[in-house]
């Protein structure tokens, strides 16, 4: 395991840095923007953990250049802005989890070890759920729609596995954030609903057949009609 640590207050990387790596997780940091970007060009990480306010590129747009480049890679803000509009940007740009300063390290700790976990270990009898002509391989983390590749942010692959697992059975918002973003439930927020249209325009937009329906008042579901 690989972190990448981009964050220009250096008492802040320095703690960060050495908790994850008494864990076993080696990590490198970045001071600003830019320098984060080469180091992302020139090796695989298993968790990028990205500030906002950085110089050189700014958190949010280095984050979508990221999930451009290597979708499935998770990313977690790590900001001082604390705004709904700034969270809703973040995971507009692709972040899979966003963390308020101050913050416990033990709270980064397991939102990192969940995110690892949801990115690349998880383990199903199945590996390729159909639903459809709709085709998602659990290992190499490929969705496929009538033979044509869907490129899928790793949240948003997470959500649509949780979704394929369940086809046919109407999930929650609760169950949404409890299962895919292993957070309690937050009724200010409308994350779940903002990742649930990215997904829609993604595995429906041009096919006749939809696949992903909204219930009113209760939550969502995946299902042939």
């Amino acid at each position: 395991m690989n972190f990448l640590l981009i964050e220009d207050e250096v008492s802040v990387s320095n703690f960060i840095k050495k908790g994850f790596e008494s864990e076993g997780y080696p990590t490198d940091v970045a001071y600003d923007g830019i320098i984060g970007h080469n180091f992302f060009s020139k090796k695989e990480y298993d968790l990028i953990i990205l500030d906002v306010n950085l110089p050189g590129i700014n958190g949010f747009e280095l984050c979508a250049r990221f999930k451009k480049e290597r979708p499935i890679t998770p990313i977690i803000f790590l900001t001082a802005l604390d705004a709904l509009d700034d969270k809703i940007s973040g995971f507009e740009s692709g972040a899979d989890d966003y963390l308020v300063k101050p913050f416990e390290f033990q709270e980064l700790l397991l939102r990192a070890k969940a995110l690892i976990r949801r990115s690349g270990s998880k383990v199903l009898t199945d590996k390729k759920i159909k639903l459809a002509d709709l085709e998602l391989e659990t290992q190499g983390k490929i969705v496929t729609r009538a033979g044509k590749r869907i490129n899928l942010t790793a949240r948003e692959f997470a959500l649509l596995e949780y979704l394929m697992i369940n086809h046919g059975r109407v999930v929650s918002r609760i169950d949404i954030a409890q299962r895919v973003w292993d957070l309690d439930f937050d009724t200010s927020t409308n994350v779940i609903d903002v990742y649930i249209n990215y997904l829609r325009k993604k595995i429906d937009k041009g096919f006749e057949s939809k696949l992903l329906h909204t219930v009113v008042g209760m939550g969502y579901t995946l299902r042939e009609e």
